[in-house]
Protein backbone atom coordinates (compact mmCIF):
# COMPACT_ATOMS: atom_id res chain seq x y z
CA UNK A 1 0.00 0.00 0.00
CA UNK A 2 1.36 3.39 -0.96
CA UNK A 3 1.89 5.63 2.04
CA UNK A 4 0.83 9.26 2.09
CA UNK A 5 3.72 11.74 2.19
CA UNK A 6 3.49 14.85 4.37
CA UNK A 7 5.39 18.09 3.95
CA UNK A 8 5.33 21.65 5.19
CA UNK A 9 6.27 21.26 8.82
CA UNK A 10 8.80 23.50 10.50
CA UNK A 11 9.53 25.85 13.37
CA UNK A 12 7.58 29.05 13.90
CA UNK A 13 6.92 31.53 16.64
CA UNK A 14 3.57 31.70 18.41
CA UNK A 15 1.02 33.49 16.28
CA UNK A 16 2.61 32.32 13.06
CA UNK A 17 1.24 30.12 10.30
CA UNK A 18 2.17 26.93 8.52
CA UNK A 19 0.50 24.96 5.74
CA UNK A 20 0.90 21.21 5.73
CA UNK A 21 0.44 19.17 2.57
CA UNK A 22 -0.13 15.48 2.09
CA UNK A 23 0.29 13.70 -1.22
CA UNK A 24 -1.72 10.50 -1.21
CA UNK A 25 -1.22 8.68 -4.49
CA UNK A 26 -3.11 5.73 -3.01
CA UNK A 27 -6.32 7.73 -2.75
CA UNK A 28 -9.17 5.90 -4.43
CA UNK A 29 -12.92 5.98 -4.45
CA UNK A 30 -12.82 3.65 -1.46
CA UNK A 31 -11.15 6.37 0.63
CA UNK A 32 -13.99 7.65 2.77
CA UNK A 33 -12.01 9.88 5.09
CA UNK A 34 -8.77 11.80 5.18
CA UNK A 35 -7.44 13.25 8.35
CA UNK A 36 -4.66 15.08 10.11
CA UNK A 37 -3.55 13.70 13.45
CA UNK A 38 -0.84 14.83 15.83
CA UNK A 39 1.15 13.31 18.60
CA UNK A 40 3.24 15.17 21.15
CA UNK A 41 5.85 13.39 23.30
CA UNK A 42 4.19 11.43 26.08
CA UNK A 43 0.72 12.01 24.71
CA UNK A 44 -1.72 9.93 22.71
CA UNK A 45 -2.23 10.51 19.03
CA UNK A 46 -5.25 12.75 18.49
CA UNK A 47 -7.25 13.87 15.53
CA UNK A 48 -6.73 17.49 14.54
CA UNK A 49 -9.12 17.58 11.61
CA UNK A 50 -10.77 15.24 9.14
CA UNK A 51 -12.63 15.55 5.88
CA UNK A 52 -15.06 13.11 4.32
CA UNK A 53 -15.65 12.34 0.68
CA UNK A 54 -18.58 14.75 0.61
CA UNK A 55 -16.40 17.52 2.01
CA UNK A 56 -17.82 17.55 5.53
CA UNK A 57 -15.21 18.41 8.12
CA UNK A 58 -14.54 17.85 11.80
CA UNK A 59 -12.05 19.67 14.04
CA UNK A 60 -10.59 19.12 17.45
CA UNK A 61 -11.97 21.80 19.76
CA UNK A 62 -8.64 23.50 20.46
CA UNK A 63 -7.98 24.18 16.77
CA UNK A 64 -11.43 25.35 15.69
CA UNK A 65 -11.22 28.76 14.08
CA UNK A 66 -7.45 28.48 13.65
CA UNK A 67 -6.93 25.44 11.42
CA UNK A 68 -8.58 24.62 8.10
CA UNK A 69 -8.52 21.25 6.37
CA UNK A 70 -9.05 21.02 2.63
CA UNK A 71 -8.34 18.66 -0.24
CA UNK A 72 -7.83 18.55 -3.97
CA UNK A 73 -9.29 15.25 -5.17
CA UNK A 74 -7.98 15.60 -8.70
CA UNK A 75 -4.40 16.06 -7.50
CA UNK A 76 -4.82 13.66 -4.56
CA UNK A 77 -3.64 16.30 -2.11
CA UNK A 78 -4.73 17.03 1.44
CA UNK A 79 -3.93 20.31 3.21
CA UNK A 80 -3.97 21.73 6.69
CA UNK A 81 -3.72 25.49 6.99
CA UNK A 82 -2.63 26.34 10.51
CA UNK A 83 -2.93 29.94 11.70
CA UNK A 84 -2.46 31.58 15.09
CA UNK A 85 -0.22 28.74 16.14
CA UNK A 86 0.38 28.16 19.83
CA UNK A 87 3.20 26.35 21.66
CA UNK A 88 0.73 23.60 22.57
CA UNK A 89 0.33 22.84 18.86
CA UNK A 90 3.89 21.48 18.87
CA UNK A 91 3.76 17.84 17.76
CA UNK A 92 4.44 15.41 14.97
CA UNK A 93 1.63 15.76 12.47
CA UNK A 94 0.44 12.76 10.45
CA UNK A 95 -1.75 12.43 7.41
CA UNK A 96 -4.02 9.40 7.34
CA UNK A 97 -6.55 7.82 5.03
CA UNK A 98 -9.46 5.68 6.05
CA UNK A 99 -11.94 3.47 4.29
CA UNK A 100 -15.48 2.63 5.34
CA UNK A 101 -14.50 1.91 8.95
CA UNK A 102 -13.35 5.50 9.39
CA UNK A 103 -16.75 6.93 8.50
CA UNK A 104 -19.51 7.23 11.04
CA UNK A 105 -22.42 9.04 9.48
CA UNK A 106 -22.55 11.98 9.07
CA UNK A 107 -18.83 12.52 9.47
CA UNK A 108 -15.44 10.89 9.88
CA UNK A 109 -14.44 9.35 13.18
CA UNK A 110 -11.60 10.73 15.25
CA UNK A 111 -10.42 7.25 16.26
CA UNK A 112 -6.90 6.74 14.83
CA UNK A 113 -7.48 2.98 14.84
CA UNK A 114 -10.12 3.38 12.14
CA UNK A 115 -7.61 4.84 9.67
CA UNK A 116 -5.58 2.28 7.77
CA UNK A 117 -2.94 4.19 5.83
CA UNK A 118 -0.52 6.57 7.52
CA UNK A 119 2.29 8.85 6.46
CA UNK A 120 5.63 9.16 8.25
CA UNK A 121 4.76 12.51 9.77
CA UNK A 122 6.10 16.06 9.68
CA UNK A 123 7.27 17.95 12.76
CA UNK A 124 5.66 21.22 13.80
CA UNK A 125 7.37 23.22 16.53
CA UNK A 126 5.92 26.46 17.91
CA UNK A 127 7.99 28.61 20.24
CA UNK A 128 6.63 31.22 22.65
Amino acid sequence: QVQPVESGGGSVQAGGSLKLSCADSGYTVSTYCMGWFRQAPGKERERVASIAGDGSTEYEDSVKGRFTISKDNAKKLLFLQMDSLKPEDTAMYYCAAGRRAAYSFPSCTGDPGRYNNWGQGTQVSVSS
